[in-house]
């Protein structure tokens, strides 16, 4: 999607705070003895308050509010009712249509007490992402952004998982261009202003970089099990410094 009125961007950023909220309030609930079930019902009491529906649920038939990711399972997790443990690395993902505008965000959270490769795998995700924000500028090819993400990864000692990339969102979901998390010089698409994407690092502490769908048919989880992370904010190119509508 571009933004091509104060109406639009006035839009974008109510679904960024609903967003916002749902994320705030499941990761505030996240403690051992928790379920994914019972964090995916708080996302819902959020989504209800603002009028909101789930993406997914709508435009893929999902049956989540939120899309909840445990230890090796790295995107699009069914929440399920098994209780959360210490060490856990739980990804929550958020994507709500609100007044016919999605926005789009996830966080990691690792439930305390956690590892210290969990919790640099956490923080080489947000990195990541804010290396890209560096560059993210109109006028650029977009492969500037997948380059940055990489660079950060790999410094970092893990691994993209370059089967899953980020995306344009706006009127619907996944909208092109997608944005990959790692260079490829044909991969040119011009960054103008107004552009919204949902830039993703997600990766993994292994080093094939590979997923695999589980037999729920949604959850994606990485082929050698190794613990993964996954970081995005919806944001809007600019001049400068993408304006972020999901913080």
């Amino acid at each position: 999607m571009s933004i091509d009125s104060e109406h639009d961007l006035q839009g974008m950023q109510h679904a960024g705070k609903v967003v916002a909220e749902a994320l705030r309030v499941m990761k505030e609930a996240i403690e051992p003895g928790v379920t994914p079930a019972e964090l995916n019902e708080l996302c819902g009491q959020v989504f209800q308050k603002y009028g909101a529906i789930s993406a997914p649920r709508q435009v893929y038939g999902a049956p989540v509010h939120a899309f909840i990711s445990v230890n090796e399972d790295v995107v699009h997790g069914l929440p399920t009712t098994r209780p959360l443990q210490a060490g856990d690395v739980v990804k929550l993902d958020v994507t709500p249509i609100v007044d016919g505008y999605i926005a789009d965000a996830a966080i990691t959270v690792a439930v305390p007490p956690a590892s210290p490769q969990a919790l640099k795998l956490i923080a080489c995700a947000e990195a990541a992402f804010q290396a890209a924000m560096k560059v993210a500028t109109a006028g650029k090819p977009i492969h500037v952004i997948g380059q940055a993400i990489e660079r950060e990864v790999t410094a970092r000692g893990f691994t993209v998982l370059r089967e899953l990339s980020g995306h344009s969102v706006g009127r619907t979901i996944h909208e092109e261009p997608s944005v990959l998390n790692y260079y490829h010089p044909r991969d040119r698409y011009p960054l103008h202003e107004g552009l919204v994407l949902a830039i993703e690092p997600l990766i993994s502490a292994g080093k094939r970089g590979r997923v695999k769908t589980l037999r729920d048919g949604w959850t994606l989880s990485t082929t050698d099990g190794s613990l993964s992370a996954h970081y995005e904010h919806t944001v809007v190119i600019t001049r400068g410094q993408p304006m972020v509508l999901t913080a």
